[in-house]
């Protein structure tokens, strides 16, 4: 379970931001003004912006500010049951995927035995591993076409007590097949291992790809799930996770009390329920990522087919080495796209875009074929 390759250093790892949707610390990098408006392609948020009625939600709301939030959670848990289909008693609210990631990895802090990555994928995984003295193993997806080596992931279940694997993935956008997922969960009950799913992008996805159906088969699964990225709502921070009625209680006893505040907690129900959001966003998805992809494609370009909201690209000739050089000269004239420097494996030779609106991709795409970037 190794790498691609050796790291190829273009600047510092270090000085990279670890996540999209950082243009101030970008443009500071390359010594531009911090302030300069940018259109940004980093982060993967929904282009259509949060739903009309928001704001108005938002401000009724504002009276719930002067009491403490239901430690609970009642209506949101019961919302969220009743959207998904399973029992209340499944459901844990979280103040973003991202506590969800770290109470994952809380719950398996003291089972002795390490966890296991796919990678390349989202940071936090790892991170919140060390935050509690999870040994960590990586396990890289394939270099040609980022499928998981099966027998490898079989085999590493032996030494771990919990795998995180990202579906869709991320920056891969690739998507693991149900039936590997069930061989997975398979093993782990005879090597006690539980497997975190993170469906933090599944939203963008058909809805028959998700495995929550497979809790009530699988008590060693828990799937992590986020309303931020659909509803382009990062600064309210709000997921939840769903798994077994056992493992909720224990996760429920590491999470924080009131992690989740009462504006955040209010809006579960209206946005489950606003299902026409939903069906817009997946129609606009529908048209412009194969668009965008056939787009960075004609500029010779190596695009790895997506099932959500984000591209990750390269160049055609590996031997170019890394991208630096086509986010250097985008960011100049103001486009910002994710690097791929903190990412297992990827090591700056790939580019992460947002799939974003007509207007704006071809805008991209516009820039690309100014810079020569491919040729």
């Amino acid at each position: 379970m190794t790498g691609w390759g050796e790291t190829m250093h273009w600047k510092s790892n270090e000085a990279w931001p670890q996540h999209g949707g950082r243009p101030d610390a970008m443009l500071m990098q390359f010594g531009l003004d911090p302030d300069r408006e940018v259109l940004d392609f980093s982060a993967n948020i929904n282009p259509l912006g949060p739903p009309g009625w928001l704001t108005e939600q938002l401000l009724s709301g504002i009276g719930a500010l002067s009491h403490y939030p239901d430690p609970e959670y009642a209506e949101a848990h019961r919302a969220i049951a009743r959207q998904v289909e399973v029992t209340e008693a499944q459901v844990r609210l979280t103040n973003g995927g991202v506590e969800a990631v770290f109470l994952a990895a809380a719950l398996h802090a003291r089972k002795g035995r390490g966890a296991l990555v796919i990678e390349p994928t989202f940071a936090e995984y790892a991170r919140a591993c060390r935050h509690y003295g999870l040994g960590i193993m990586q396990l890289p997806l394939g270099a040609e076409d980022f499928h998981l080596d099966l027998e490898a992931a079989l085999t590493a279940m032996h030494d771990a007590s919990v795998i995180f694997v990202c579906r869709p993935n991320n920056p891969t956008g690739t998507v693991i097949s149900q039936e590997i997922i069930e061989t997975l969960l398979e093993r782990g009950r005879e090597t006690q291992t539980t497997l975190v799913v993170d469906e933090a992008f599944m939203d963008f996805v058909s809805p028959d790809q998700s495995l929550i159906p497979l809790l009530s088969r699988f008590d060693n699964l828990i799937v992590l799930r986020s309303l931020t990225k659909l509803f382009a709502i990062p600064g309210l921070r709000l997921g939840y996770l769903l798994a077994s009625t056992e493992n909720v209680a224990r996760i429920a006893a590491l999470q924080m009390p009131w992690s989740v505040n009462a504006l955040a907690a209010g809006l579960v129900e209206p946005l489950l329920a606003d299902r026409d959001f939903v069906a817009r966003t997946q129609a606009w998805l529908s048209d412009e990522r194969p668009r965008l992809e056939r787009g960075l494609d004609s500029l010779g370009f190596q695009v790895v087919p997506s099932h959500t909201n984000f591209l990750l690209f390269r160049h055609a000739d590996e031997t170019r080495g890394v991208m630096g050089d086509v986010l250097e000269k985008l960011l100049h004239q103001g486009i910002l796209v994710r690097h791929t420097r903190n990412f297992a494996g990827l090591d700056g030779k790939w580019l992460r875009v947002a799939v974003r609106s007509p207007d704006e991709n071809d805008r991209l795409l516009d820039a690309l074929a100014r810079i020569g970037a491919a040729s």
